[in-house]
């Protein structure tokens, strides 16, 4: 009953949210295409024969195109519009999967990653903004959760279809996310707030009442028109990110980029297969990718319905400290085993990687979208998300070169140990300075952020 009505009165809203994070679906297809797709680049009848440096490069390229990526968006977003930026991302991501699909030698899988990553870190600023903007508070918490389950999602079916076609193959199929999306996407309204940024009164009235489902609106567009007034008369440039004022809305974004990069969740992605190969288990290593990737799309699940209710504070810190413990049990065993392990105790790391994925799941890779959605006014979203999309290609840049340095140098247990170091150190900066958000307006959220007041 209570799911009846939530779908009745939210319908509009929530198949927005469900279209526009089909992009996101899109993007990660690209980013966990890596997975199935480096042990058949470097197996004996590769399609493309590869080095294990160059296939370390395949994963790089990618991380150095979002470089790229959300430049664009944050130029774009304001002046086309959060959904047509949205929808352009679906260019570059059908050119590379062509470009997979016929292409000949290396040089043509480096250009698709580098145009996957460019869509990636285009789409990631934009779709926290385009649900920030469009949600209802009550239920904005859950939406922002909505892009980790679609990004979990997609990794799944990659994990699923990717070892068992062919490499070509692999690339035709996966072109049908690009298409879903944009036909979705396309039928969706623009958010009210950009519409009243540019004083498109009446479009941004039409807006709201096809997504409240209701013609009693008068009071809510006046409170977003008087918020994006209040906006438009203060600064808008990179450079008020610097601001003193905006002090504590950087710390935060910062801490929430630092638990979601340094526990390593886009390595173990990017290279599932290949850490699974150095566990000795009865399962084979896509079968254990097939089971990782099912079980963080139900783990992170439970937050799309938490997240409201308990609150961002109480996830990330369960989250993070239980990541941290799947981190750790992980580091010992590859300490204790090596690399030429055949024993009988893989299940123990296997069954620690899982449970390291389920904690990150319920908190750390969802909540963070939630509180992205709420966080920054008008004036300095577009290029707040940018950056914070920049600095997170960057720094995953280097932890994929690293990842490879050390575990051809030093095995796996190194890179584990410092990820691990890292989930504690999260945690801690998570208590301290992460407020709770929970069933406030983005005003509200945005005056508890500047004034360091804190829910605890």
């Amino acid at each position: 009953m209570v799911f009846q009505k939530l779908f009745k009165n939210y319908r509009n809203e929530l198949l927005a949210t469900l279209t526009a994070t089909q992009s996101i679906f899109m993007v990660i297809m690209c980013s966990s295409w890596s997975s199935p797709a480096l042990p058949k680049l470097l197996s004996a009848d590769s399609p493309i024969p590869i080095t294990a440096d160059q296939g370390s490069w395949i994963v790089a390229c990618q991380p150095v195109g979002a470089i790229f990526g959300p430049v664009f968006s944050s130029l774009a977003m304001d002046r086309i519009g959060r959904k047509w930026t949205l929808l352009s991302t679906a260019i570059p991501v059908l050119i590379g999967w062509a470009l997979i699909a016929v292409g000949s030698s290396v040089g043509y899988l480096y250009v698709a990653r580098f145009l996957f990553g460019f869509s990636y870190g285009a789409a990631y600023p934009v779709i926290p903004i385009y649900l920030g903007e469009m949600a209802s508070d009550a239920v904005r918490g859950a939406y922002g959760t909505m892009i980790t389950v679609m990004a979990k999602k997609a990794i799944m079916a990659m994990y699923t279809i990717g070892p068992f076609l062919e490499f070509r193959d692999l690339a035709w199929v996966s072109m049908i996310s690009p298409v879903v999306f944009v036909l979705g996407f396309i039928w969706m309204p623009e958010t009210p707030y950009y519409l009243i940024g540019k004083k498109q009164y009446k479009l941004a009235k039409k807006s709201l009442i096809w997504l409240r489902r209701s013609t009693e609106v008068s009071d809510e567009l006046a409170a977003i028109t008087s918020s994006v007034e209040r906006s438009d008369l203060e600064k808008t440039s990179f450079s008020e990110l610097f601001n003193p004022i905006y002090r504590n809305n950087m710390r935060v974004v910062i801490i929430l980029l630092f638990n979601m990069q340094f526990t390593g969740i886009l390595v173990v992605h990017s290279y599932a297969q290949i850490i699974f190969e150095k566990i000795s288990a009865s399962l084979t290593a896509e079968e254990m990718s097939i089971v990782l990737g099912t079980v963080q799309l139900i783990a992170v699940v439970f937050p799309v319905f938490l997240v409201d209710r308990m609150g961002r504070r109480p996830l990330l810190l369960v989250s993070a400290a239980g990541t941290t413990l799947g981190l750790l049990v992980c580091t010992i065993y590859f300490a204790v085993t090596g690399s030429d392990y055949h024993g009988s105790l893989g299940w123990i790391a296997f069954m620690s990687l899982l449970f390291y994925i389920v904690s990150y799941g319920v908190g750390i890779a969802t909540v963070p979208f939630a509180i992205l959605t709420e966080i920054f006014p008008k004036n300095i979203r577009a290029y707040a998300c940018s950056s914070l999309a920049v600095l997170s290609s960057v720094s995953f840049l280097g932890i994929v070169k690293l990842f490879q340095m050390a575990l051809d140098d030093m095995g796996a247990y190194l890179p584990f140990a410092v990820f691990t170091l890292c989930g504690a150190i999260g945690w801690v900066l998570i208590y301290f300075y992460i407020p709770e958000t929970k069933g406030m307006s983005l005003d509200e959220v945005q005056r508890i952020v500047a004034g360091a007041s804190m829910k605890l």
